[in-house]
């Protein structure tokens, strides 16, 4: 049994944003759905929770009501090998409402924070240089969707 788990607050779309997640991450699937029943307080049969699984990493959506609203304070980071999977998950995520912001972040069509991390960057980040790593941060800094050709051009002085 995994330890620790996410629990995220959604509105009333909780299965929804769920089965969104499933659909573009793989080797993931929803484990279970919880209704409300005769006590509430959400309408009788209405998704209370689902619990969904994210390649091996557990999460539960709860249909809470408007009370709370997700913020940039919280965010999933994924980690990238490629830019073709930076791009991916990119255009996956700010899909139908989603919302770019800048240095890789983006907000998903619920509202819930991403950040989409190629692999290189971290590592650019560290150099010993810190010239290079200073030309790094820079270039990143003026970037939305992180571009890992630039940053190593960056890197490289040019």
């Amino acid at each position: 049994m995994q330890k620790i788990t996410p629990f995220l607050w959604y509105d009333d779309k909780a299965e929804e944003a769920a089965n969104f997640y499933v659909s573009i991450f793989k080797n993931s699937k929803i484990l279970s759905v919880v209704r409300y029943g005769d006590a509430g307080p959400g309408p009788k049969g209405s998704v209370m929770t689902v619990e969904f699984e994210l390649q091996g990493q557990k999460f539960v959506g709860l249909n809470g009501g408007p009370l709370f609203k997700f913020t940039e304070a919280v965010s999933f980071a994924i980690n990238c090998e490629s830019q073709e999977e930076v791009d991916y998950f990119w255009e996956k995520l700010t899909a139908e409402g989603g919302a770019e912001s800048q240095c890789g972040w983006l907000k998903d069509r619920y509202g819930l924070s991403w950040q989409i991390t190629p692999t290189v960057l971290p590592e650019l980040l560290q150099d010993k240089d810190p010239g290079k790593a200073n030309r790094v941060m820079q270039a990143m800094m003026k970037m939305v969707k992180i571009d890992i050709e630039t940053l190593k051009r960056a890197a490289e002085g040019e």
